[in-house]
C-alpha cells in the first residue's frame, strides 16, 4: 500500500461569495500547493471534454462506427487546439468582449473559454464578409453612432489579425 497524504481547502471568500463546501483530496503528492495545482488542472480537463462530447462538436451524437470514430476524434482534437489557439489570440487583444457576452448560470456570470472565443471569433469573421454591405449602410444611416462603429470595426480588425 502507497503512503497518501489528506488535503483541504476552503476558497476564501471573494465578492461576497464563498464555495459551500471544502475540497478534500487524497493525494500521493507531497504538499497542498502541488495537489491543488493538479486539481485545478481538472476543471479545464472537464471543460474540454465537455466542448468535445456535447457542446461545440457533439461527439456523442455522432453515432460513429469506431474506425469513424477514431478519425473523428482526431479531427475534433485538431479543431479544437485551433480554436483554442485562435481564441487565445483574441484574448491577448482584449477584443473578447465584441464576440461572447458573459453567460448567466445558475444566476452566476461566467465567462466563456478560449475555445468558444475562437469558434465564435471566426463565425464572426465570417459573417461580417458576407453582410458588410448592410453594415456600411446602416453605419450610414445613422453617423452620430460613428465612435461607436469604429471601436467595433477596429476590434474586427484586431480579431481578423488573430486568424
Amino acid at each position: 500500500m502507497q503512503r497518501a497524504n489528506l488535503a483541504a481547502y476552503w476558497k476564501r471568500k471573494y465578492r461576497q461569495k464563498r464555495e459551500k463546501e471544502p475540497w478534500y483530496l487524497l493525494t500521493n503528492l507531497g504538499n497542498l500547493a502541488e495537489a491543488l495545482t493538479a486539481y485545478k488542472k481538472r476543471a479545464g480537463i472537464e471543460a474540454m471534454f465537455k466542448d468535445c462530447k456535447t457542446g461545440g462538436y457533439n461527439l456523442a451524437g455522432s453515432h460513429a462506427s469506431i474506425e469513424r470514430l477514431t478519425r473523428l476524434v482526431l479531427l475534433i482534437a485538431l479543431a479544437y487546439t485551433w480554436a483554442t489557439l485562435k481564441g487565445r489570440a483574441i484574448k491577448s487583444t482584449g477584443q473578447q468582449i465584441y464576440i461572447s457576452r458573459l453567460r448567466k448560470v445558475q444566476q452566476i456570470l461566467t465567462k466563456n473559454s478560449s475555445f468558444w472565443i475562437g469558434l465564435y471569433g471566426g463565425v464572426w469573421i465570417i459573417g461580417m464578409e458576407f453582410l458588410s454591405q448592410w453594415s456600411q449602410k446602416l453605419m450610414s444611416m445613422a453617423p452620430n453612432k460613428l465612435p461607436f462603429f469604429q471601436r467595433g470595426l477596429r476590434a474586427m480588425s484586431l480579431i481578423q489579425s488573430a486568424f
